[in-house]
């Protein structure tokens, strides 16, 4: 399917819904297992394993998997596991022959495995001794918000007072977290707003019109398991299907789903960004 290429080589980092996903397939996986054995590969994740965080995890029992953002959170009674799949990251329970490129096991009680595969090593598996800990270190991160429970009054704020376009604001994470690349495009499509709109341009309605617009837009993609482009899988090894209901992303010249107009595309905030110049016209 042409949605499924990734748009000028680019990679696809995982976002909320492909995150969610996981922790979703993971749950019933994991919960009221314990971790007896850690394997480590000779390379090395973003952050590199202790050796030591062994000894704090091994025997525990997993008590709840939970998501903050793009991280997921293994509560272990009372040590933390904090991960990050980065942009090729897997965490999945498997047994069997190991894939290339797994660089964290965790054999389980059952005598399955939680792998954490990254082939190009961005992601990460991190200990944090507690709860508090783990919730100072999104403190000093300034993570935003969770898209399901931004408040109109401090997500106005924040959006009319920006003097940076709408996709700038949409990918940074202390204004809402778990947004990327591919579900700004999809909800400022959703929202007929055009990407190079600066936040202070908007006016509260159309403010409103964004935030219902990302609701929806992370819903259905959380329905169809996130999006399958290169490397995502869900925590089981399923893949997602929200790629194929892409309005916009990745669908460069074809026609949009709404006008016919052709879709184009730009490079703004750093990113490839994708729109309808017709269905989202830039009006002030």
């Amino acid at each position: 399917l042409a949605a499924e290429r990734d748009p000028r080589g680019e990679r696809a980092v995982p976002e909320l819904p492909e995150v969610e996903t996981v922790v979703r397939d993971l749950r019933p996986l994991l919960v009221g297992r314990s971790f007896l054995e850690v394997a480590v590969s000779s390379k090395s994740l973003r952050h590199r394993w202790s050796r030591a965080w062994a000894k704090e995890i091994l025997g525990r029992r997993v008590h709840r998997i939970e998501r903050r953002g793009k991280w997921i959170l293994i509560d272990l009674g009372k040590p933390w596991l904090l991960v990050h799949l980065g942009m090729t990251g897997q965490f999945t329970v498997a047994e069997g022959l190991r894939e290339t490129h797994t660089h964290l096991v965790f054999t389980l009680d059952n005598a399955r495995e939680l792998r954490f595969r990254d082939v190009r090593r961005f992601g990460s598996v991190r200990l944090f001794p507690d709860r508090a800990q783990l919730d100072a270190f999104f403190q000093e991160s300034r993570l935003g918000p969770e898209p399901f429970e931004l408040v109109l009054d401090d997500w106005s704020r924040a959006v009319n007072r920006a003097r940076r376009s709408l996709k700038a604001i949409l990918l940074d994470q202390t204004v809402v977290a778990g947004v990327g690349n591919i579900y700004a495009d999809e909800s400022l499509f959703e929202a007929r707003l055009h990407p190079t709109l600066l936040g202070f341009e908007l006016g509260r309605t159309r403010t409103e019109r964004l935030r219902l617009a990302i609701i929806n837009v992370l819903t259905r993609a959380i329905a169809l398991r996130g999006s399958t482009i290169r490397d995502y899988i869900g925590g089981s090894g399923l893949r997602g299907e929200m790629q194929r209901e892409f309005r916009v992303y990745g669908r460069t010249g074809e026609p949009c789903l709404r006008c016919g107009m052709p879709i184009q595309r730009m490079v703004l905030a750093g990113r490839s960004t994708h729109f309808c110049a017709r269905c989202q016209r830039k009006r002030r």
